[in-house]
């Protein structure tokens, strides 16, 4: 599994592959990436963001002062070394690259990656959620069963993530139908896995 701080790096060193960014614009960024569940504090970003200066994955490039208390705010850029380490984070096709950590923040910057490589991240993503839905129906299907069984809503909520997990995977389905749709259009023989 993914260490959180790797995951914050590939975020930020997409965001500033897209262009350069000062630390609150790049938090307000990362969090609508990482979505309401996984907020990041300036205490996560900070450090994350001295340790890739020190390995010189981005640079200071310039400050501009905050629009009400006029302090400035350090402006950050990706250097050479940040792109070839994020297009290189991109092209991993691992177990890493769809749990539920790093899934999101490689499907936000799926356009900087090739055919193949969004192919391989969604069917395991998919995979995996087979695997998680097997795990949740069984449980579901258990706690149905037992003579003491746990209360109504302790039910109603296994059965609303069996129905979260089934959605997911339908929707996994129908984008890996529309890449292999895209290969047929460009003339290449699906690939299967």
């Amino acid at each position: 599994m993914a260490r959180r701080g790797e995951t914050i790096e590939l975020a930020v060193l997409g965001l500033l592959h897209e262009g350069p960014l000062h630390g609150y614009e790049l938090r307000k960024r990362l969090n609508l990436i990482l979505g309401w569940g996984r907020l990041l504090s300036y205490g996560s970003l900070y450090p994350t963001l001295k340790k890739m200066l020190r390995e010189r994955l981005i640079t200071e490039v310039d400050s501009v002062p905050a629009p009400v208390t006029g302090r400035p705010r350090i402006v950050y850029r990706v250097t050479d070394a940040g792109t070839a380490e994020f297009h290189r984070l991109m092209a991993e096709v691992g177990p890493n690259a769809w749990e539920d950590d790093a899934f999101g923040i490689r499907f936000n910057f799926f356009s900087s990656t090739n055919l193949e490589t969004r192919l391989r991240v969604l069917e395991g993503r998919r995979t995996r959620l087979e695997e998680r839905l097997a795990r949740v129906r069984g449980d579901l299907e258990g706690e149905q069963k037992r003579p003491v069984r746990s209360d109504h809503y302790a039910i109603e909520l296994r059965r609303q993530r069996v129905e979260a997990v089934e959605r997911e995977v339908r929707w996994l389905s129908d984008l890996i139908q529309a890449e292999r749709d895209r290969q047929d259009e460009r003339g290449t023989a699906p690939q299967t896995s």
